[in-house]
């Protein structure tokens, strides 16, 4: 297939992906050729897979329908600016069940996203406003999110400043394999180069952060699993806040209404169960205890207690009488 051949095709299939229907006529005018090569080129675009339905007659025409698998798709700048943009948002909230197919998506078009596009996707987004109901703790920054989704596909490594939990920043090479969301945070599963072992890195507490370029062969996670080596730590480490809840529901219950807290879950006997929300953020603590559809018994440090005391008077305040 020519160059010229190819554009056109391209051109095409971008027309049949912005309308419903076509008239081979429009196409034709479209495209400044003949009728004869509007079919050619759509026989073209069947063979590779597209599946362009067409009727004869009159009011005859084309159109892309749906077929078994996804086709690629042409998207214009306007178009490409607003689905990374989405993607950038939707991963940067901790929007939960897609969180590992949105940043795959997200690569893909880090990749191809022209430069000129680039300036355009930050300005909107740092314009955007959005409601916030509550403190919900650090989020990650959605461009970084992108970045570090494209280098752990491509297996780039990269250097970064990381400030630990005690607030000291050290400047940290690695080699990063994959993204885990748990509970709102984003962790990065990485091969600390400098330590030659493997390390979970807080999204917001990574700056400064620049792939280099070099790319190394896959490593695989220990396990072989990157939420459960994620989880593993993250039920082991340290807290600000101790909350262990005594729940009056078997753990299967617990579990299925909370999948988020499925590492912190431990069965008393078959009609309780034991749940450990310690966390560093009071406002969440009190999130994952609203979410026991179930009574519990609470075992908790004061500065807690204080907290769901003050936030169950606050709510039983602005109920009417």
């Amino acid at each position: 297939m020519t160059s010229d051949m190819t554009a056109r095709v391209l051109r095409l299939l971008s027309l049949l992906q912005t309308r419903r229907e076509w008239s081979g006529a429009d196409l034709a005018e479209r495209l400044a050729v003949t009728v004869r090569t509007v079919r050619r080129d759509i026989d073209r675009l069947r063979e590779l897979g597209y599946p362009v339905d067409s009727a004869r007659g009159h009011a005859g025409g084309y159109r892309l329908a749906s077929g078994t698998d996804l086709p690629p798709l042409l998207l214009d700048d306007d178009e490409a600016v607003a689905i990374t943009v989405a993607l950038r948002t939707a991963t940067g909230s901790g929007l939960s069940g897609v969180e590992e197919s949105a940043l795959r998506a997200l690569a893909k078009l880090e990749q191809v996203l022209p430069q000129r596009l680039r300036g355009r996707v930050t300005a909107l987004q740092s314009s955007l406003a959005g409601i916030v109901w509550e403190d919900r703790g650090p989020r990650a920054d959605p461009a970084l999110l992108a970045t570090l989704a494209v280098t752990c596909r491509d297996h780039e490594i990269v250097t970064f400043d990381y400030t630990a939990r005690q607030g000291t920043a050290t400047p940290r090479r690695a080699e990063p394999c994959h993204l885990v969301d748990s509970g709102g945070l984003w962790y990065l599963v990485a091969h600390d180069t400098g330590k030659d072992d493997w390390r979970l890195f807080r999204l917001d507490r990574i700056t400064n952060l620049l792939p280099t370029g070099r790319r190394v062969p896959a490593r695989a996670v220990p396990g072989d699993d990157p939420a459960a080596f994620v989880a593993g730590p993250l039920a082991s480490a340290p807290t600000r806040y101790r909350v262990v809840a005594t729940v009056h529901a078997p753990e299967d219950r617990v579990r299925a209404g909370t999948p988020g807290l499925a590492t912190r879950l431990t069965p008393v006997d078959e009609h309780t169960c034991r749940v450990d929300a310690s966390d560093d953020h009071l406002p969440r603590i009190a999130r994952t205890l609203a979410a026991l559809d179930a009574d519990y018994t609470l075992d908790a440090d004061p500065a807690v207690l204080t907290h769901l005391r003050t936030t169950a008077h606050r709510t039983l305040n602005a109920i009417p009488e």
